[in-house]
C-alpha cells in the first residue's frame, strides 16, 4: 500500500522531506486517538507477536514508507514476484499480517481490527482491504531463493506464520512502549531533525544485529571517510536470529565502543526491526529503511544478512550477492551504496585492512563469531587486536566461563 501525498498538517501528520523523500507517520493527532481509544472495544482485537510488533511499529513511525499498512494481494504479489509493489514502486521484503482461518472467518473487506501488544495495549487499528490466502512455499522460494528449513526465515514462514493474511492500512494510536534505552529510540521524524540539528547532511548508515570490534570500527570509519560522510550505527534491536547475543548486552557493547570513535563523527541509535535475514533482499530493505531515517549513505558489507549455511553447508547467498543486486538499483533506491569487504588483522602491519588488500607477505588474523564464543565459554584469552577490554568486558559478563 502506497503512501500519498500529503499537505503539511503540523506536529502529528507533517510530511518529512531530506534526503530520504518524504514520508509521513501513520499516528492520529492525540485528539484524535483518545477518540478512536475509546471505542477500541467494540472492535475485534488481535494480540501480535513479535515480528508483528516489529512490522507495526516501523510501519506507524514512516520506517516502512512507502507502505501505509499490511500488504494486500496486489501488492504482496508484486514483491514476492518481482521486488515491487503494484504501482511499480521498489519494496523487496513482504510485509504482511498473519492470522489463523478462526479470526479472519469473522471479518470481510471493510471490517476495523484493534492491533494489541502483549500487554493488551491498543496500539493502532487496521483496516481491512483484503483477507486472502498466501501460498508460503512459493514466498519462501521467491523472496529467500529456498524452501530449506535451516534458513530461520524459512522455517519462520513455513512452520509458524499462520495462512490466512490480512492487507490493509494501519491507524496509530499510540507506539508500543519499550522500558529501555529510550534515549537511542529515534523515529525517522526524530532522527532526521537531529541531523539537521547537528549539521549532518551526509550520513552512512551500518546495519549490524552482532557485537562490534575493532574490525567493524575500523571498516566503518573507512567507509565514512571514503564518502565524507558521519556515521549512524544503527543495529537491529528487534527480531534477529535466533542464537544471537541478546540486544541488551550488545547495546551496552555498542555504547562502550562509540567511545572508541573521534568525538562528533559516529552516532548510536536503535531499529526496532524484525530480521527476516533474507540476504540480497534483506539488504536492499535495509538500505530503504536508512533511507527512510535520513541516511544519503548505507555500508553494505559482505554476506550482508545472510544466516549462514544450508542443510547441505552450502551459503545460501555468494559473498558479495547483495552488493550485486543493490549496484543494480542504485539510482532507484533514492541511497548511495558503499560496499565494502571484510577486514582482517594483519600482524606484520599492525593494522587492519581490507580482505582484497591482502598481499603475500601479509600474515593475518581473524576470529570468527563461533570462535569467540569458544573462548567467552572457556574463559581463554581474546586478544587486544581483536576487540577494545570494556566490549570484551561486557561480554565476559554476559558469558561467564563454564567450569
Amino acid at each position: 500500500m502506497r503512501v500519498t501525498a500529503f499537505a503539511d498538517t503540523g506536529a502529528t501528520g507533517r510530511l518529512i522531506e531530506p534526503h530520504g523523500g518524504r514520508l509521513k507517520d501513520l499516528y492520529l493527532p492525540p485528539e484524535e486517538a483518545e477518540a478512536l481509544k475509546q471505542r477500541v472495544d467494540t472492535l475485534p482485537s488481535l494480540q501480535l507477536d513479535t515480528r508483528q510488533l516489529c512490522d507495526l511499529e516501523l510501519l506507524l513511525s514512516g520506517a516502512f514508507s512507502p507502505l501505509e499498512g499490511f500488504l494486500d494481494r496486489r501488492d504482496y504479489s508484486g514483491v514476492v514476484e518481482n521486488m515491487r509493489l503494484a504501482d511499480g514502486a521498489l519494496w523487496p521484503m513482504p510485509i504482511t499480517l498473519d492470522v489463523d482461518e478462526a479470526f479472519s472467518a469473522g471479518l470481510s473487506p471493510g471490517s476495523e481490527v484493534v492491533l494489541r501488544d502483549g500487554e493488551g495495549r491498543p496500539l493502532a487499528v487496521l483496516q481491512v482491504r483484503d483477507i486472502y490466502w498466501p501460498d508460503r512455499r512459493h514466498e519462501a522460494l521467491h523472496v529467500f531463493g529456498t524452501s530449506d528449513r535451516t534458513h530461520p526465515g524459512v522455517a519462520e514462514l513455513l512452520e509458524r506464520t499462520r495462512p490466512v493474511y490480512l492487507g490493509g492500512r494501519v491507524t496509530g494510536i499510540q507506539p508500543p512502549a519499550h522500558p529501555d534505552f529510550a534515549e537511542l529510540r529515534d523515529t525517522p521524524r526524530s532522527l532526521r531533525a537531529w541531523f539537521e540539528a547537528n549539521g549532518w547532511s551526509r550520513i552512512v548508515a551500518f546495519q549490524t544485529r552482532n557485537p562490534m570490534h575493532r574490525a567493524h570500527r575500523e571498516l566503518t570509519l573507512r567507509a565514512a571517510e571514503q564518502v565524507g560522510a558521519r556515521l549512524l550505527i544503527q543495529p537491529s534491536v528487534g527480531r534477529t536470529k535466533p542464537d544471537d547475543v541478546d540486544y541488551s548486552t550488545r547495546v551496552r557493547c555498542y555504547r562502550a565502543l562509540l567511545a572508541h570513535y573521534p568525538e562528533g563523527q559516529a552516532k548510536l541509535s536503535l531499529l526496532p526491526l524484525a530480521m527476516r535475514m533474507g540476504g540480497p533482499r534483506e539488504a536492499m530493505w535495509h538500505a530503504l529503511i536508512r533511507k527512510n531515517y535520513g541516511a544519503s549513505h548505507f555500508i553494505v558489507g559482505r554476506d550482508h544478512a545472510g544466516p549462514g549455511k544450508d542443510a547441505s553447508g552450502k551459503p545460501f547467498y555468494g559473498p558479495y550477492e547483495a552488493q550485486q543486486l543493490l549496484e543494480q538499483h542504485q539510482d532507484e533506491l533514492g541511497i548511495r551504496i558503499v560496499p565494502f569487504p571484510a577486514m582482517v588483522y594483519a600482524v606484520n602491519r599492525d593494522a587492519y585492512i581490507p580482505v582484497n588488500e591482502v598481499t603475500p607477505v601479509d600474515e593475518v588474523r581473524d576470529i570468527s563469531g563461533t570462535e569467540l564464543r569458544r573462548r567467552l565459554r572457556e574463559g581463554s584469552e581474546i586478544p587486544a587486536w581483536f576487540s577494545f577490554p570494556d566490549v570484551v568486558k561486557i561480554l565476559r559478563e554476559q558469558h561467564p566461563v563454564r567450569r
